[in-house]
């Protein structure tokens, strides 16, 4: 036998049964796998260095999830917990405490300096039907402090000196007298670090804001709400917010942690989620509508992550966050399916997927195609005018919207998909629909998906892939052969999963070899995104995640630094036959690398990737770039294998920048398990 058939049919036998490999899934119609360089270093493609060959122009971004408490108590810079006593043991799992999960969840009554009354959860005149309980406080003797509410807030309430924190409450007076209020900041021990007064003189829900000045920089302290003297209240939607929110938006971001995500310069957004969207059960799926308007109006529901979602981030906020980035929107809704792992059953072969009634699914459209109008349509339109109604007049320039995540291939979810596709093909054929091909590279899921996706022509699918590091390595070569008339693909959620999960240098470093394989195929793959990307420390649903973080500090991850890198220095076209390694580490693939243009700046950027014991020679040459200038911007992520940022050591893996003398060929030499991003200014 051939002795070169022999290897490419022996390697491709070892893949197809270590399941790694793209022989792990049965091909997609109209789809190829060349796999004969699977064991070599991925650094050149046949296609000439001249042709410089178009790329996405949005290939790296982000995906956010309201999962590990990212949003409430996270991103949304809302500082006070369970604001509208809506929590209920039904929002948490079963197995978790539910006696700790109630209306009264994160407040404490208050009766110090000799007072006494009571308080009640109501619900017979709320303020709106989807906000439907509010306290009652019955003040018998005010004492000497007052009586009233404490919050706690997630984890406490953090508040630094000098910065403002603008408290708003809506109170209906039940006694028919005004009654005197006062709210303050203060510790465990009683001490104030801001405090003002206000007077409770509505007989109907009236809504009250004043502004607190902290005089101190405190990591955990409560808010308390306080009625001074005797009387009757029916309170509802206790806020406290920092003035100082991301771009000072009303009802805005955490500032710090938006900017870290900002300094992603993400070039899209997906959002709300993930499994998020579409629920545990039909009556947990995500309804966008239920997310905008009036704060005290929105509708919130336990999340399928097993906590309460106040919907304060709402889809407005989302919108925003992506125009304030600069970063194209890319919301996902359920394709009228429930997550087929609804009702706890985490399993291969979960049943828990339920399909909206047929009957049902006009109204259902309706609500996706409305969702398009309130992001694009004309202030004189119905939704458009609600969107103009929270001050933003102007289209948000809505592009794409994803249909389904990770879905189960059944005859209930092709025939509700297929008819949501339809309607918004047909209303609005200058939106382009992601559709979704299940949770894995490569299962039945997956080829059903595919199918189904070629059957129907759809622009754009989504993969996800949750991989050990050498899957990552072992699939440089995933994308290299997809017919480029199918569909296009988005990666929407990937990640290495290295041991216990843990954010090491080797789970980043397998991601940044597989990004350099997304950008040689960035005419097929249009976007990818890393997930999850937040993770509040003390709330962990899943890791490994992008960004951690406390209420006073964030921590980024290696792997955050490898997105950076990669988004920050994105290119237009892609450049073949530029770098030069050679030799390999017994048959292992530890070399990765790419070049890419960006057609703005005219900068030539090179990015390589080792996993090497040993530092490695790469020869570039940039002769076809012509002239080019001598000194380039290097930076370099590098270290050992398993180093992780951590809260105690948040250092151990961050990049660093120096500048390197270059000509048109020239030899740099890579650091062993290393990322190096190489910036040269073109003349």
């Amino acid at each position: 036998m051939n002795k070169k058939l022999f290897f490419t049919l022996a390697v491709a036998l070892l893949l197809f049964f270590s399941g790694e490999s793209l022989l792990a899934k049965t091909i997609p119609s109209g789809l190829s796998k060349n796999i004969a360089n699977s064991a070599e270093e991925t650094s050149r493609i046949n296609q000439p260095a001249n042709d410089g060959k178009k790329i996405s122009p949005h290939l790296f971004g982000i995906f956010f999830e309201d999962i590990s408490y990212a949003a409430d108590g996270g991103l949304y810079a809302e500082l006070i917990q369970n604001r509208s006593f809506e929590y209920s043991p039904s929002d948490i799992d079963h197995w978790k405490d539910k006696s700790r999960w109630t209306p009264f969840t994160a407040w404490q009554f208050s009766t110090k300096g000799y007072g006494y009354g009571t308080i009640s959860v109501e619900s017979a005149t709320p303020i709106n039907k989807k906000n439907p309980h509010y306290m009652v406080i019955d003040v018998e003797n005010a004492g000497q402090e007052g009586v009233g509410l404490i919050n706690s807030g997630f984890d406490g309430i953090t508040i630094k000196k000098g910065e403002n924190y603008i408290f708003s409450v809506f109170i209906k007076n039940l006694s028919g007298k005004a009654i005197p209020m006062r709210v303050s900041l203060k510790d465990k021990n009683d001490k104030i670090f801001a405090q003002a007064e206000f007077t409770a003189d509505a007989n109907d829900w009236k809504k009250y804001e004043l502004t607190l000045a902290a005089n101190a920089n405190v990591d955990s302290c409560n808010l308390a709400l306080l009625a001074k003297e005797k009387g009757k209240l029916a309170i509802d939607m206790v806020s406290l917010f920092p003035e100082n929110t991301f771009k000072n938006r009303e009802n805005g971001l955490r500032a710090d942690l938006a900017q870290v995500i900002a300094d992603l310069k993400p070039k899209f957004m997906r959002f709300p989620g993930g499994c998020l969207v579409h629920g545990d059960g039909l009556g947990n799926m995500y309804r966008w509508e239920n997310t905008i308007g009036p704060v005290e109006q929105r509708l919130s529901q336990r999340n399928i992550w097993n906590y309460h979602q106040t919907m304060g981030l709402g889809y407005f906020e989302y919108f925003q966050f992506c125009e304030d980035m600069g970063a194209k929107p890319l919301p996902v809704v359920a394709a009228a399916v429930s997550c087929q792992n609804s009702g706890g059953t985490w399993r291969i072969g979960s049943t828990g997927q339920q399909g909206i009634p047929l009957n049902e699914m006009d109204e259902y459209i309706q609500e996706v195609l409305d969702l398009i109008e309130y992001a694009n349509g004309p202030v004189t339109s119905t939704w458009g005018a609600k969107r103009a109604a929270a001050g933003h007049p102007q289209p948000f320039k809505l592009e794409y919207v994803g249909v389904g995540n990770e879905d189960k291939q059944t005859d209930v979810f092709r025939k509700r998909f297929q008819m949501i596709y339809d309607a918004i093909k047909a209303k609005h054929p200058e939106i382009t629909v992601v559709g979704t091909v299940g949770p894995n590279p490569a299962d039945e899921d997956y080829r059903l998906g595919w199918a189904f996706a070629d059957q129907l022509q759809i622009p754009i699918v989504d993969e996800h892939m949750y991989r050990s590091p050498d899957w990552f390595w072992g699939n440089l070569n995933r994308y290299d052969s997809y017919n480029r008339d199918s569909s296009k693909v988005y990666v929407g959620e990937f990640a290495a999963h290295d041991v216990q999960r843990k954010n090491t240098l080797r789970s980043a470093l397998a991601e940044a070899a597989f990004m350099t394989s997304l950008e040689r195929n960035g005419d097929i793959v249009t976007m990818a995104s890393y997930a999850p990307m937040l993770a509040n420390k003390n709330h962990i649903s899943w890791n490994p995640d992008l960004i951690y973080f406390t209420n006073t500090d964030i921590l980024l991850t290696a792997n955050y630094y490898v997105q950076k890198m990669f988004s920050n220095n994105e290119g237009s076209e892609y450049y073949s036959n530029i770098i030069s390694v050679l030799g390999n580490n017994e048959g292992q693939v530890t070399f990765a690398s790419s070049c890419v243009k960006d057609g703005k700046t005219g900068d030539i950027i090179l990015k390589l990737v080792s996993r090497a014991d040993t530092p490695r020679n790469a020869d570039i040459d940039l002769s076809v770039f012509g002239k080019v200038s001598s000194e380039a911007e290097c930076t370099v992520l590098k270290g050992k294998p398993l180093a992780e940022n951590t809260f105690g050591d948040p250092k151990q893996v961050v990049p660093v920048k120096s500048t390197l003398k270059t000509t048109k060929k020239f030899t740099y030499e890579v650091p062993r398990h290393s990322l190096t991003i190489i910036r040269i200014k073109s003349n």
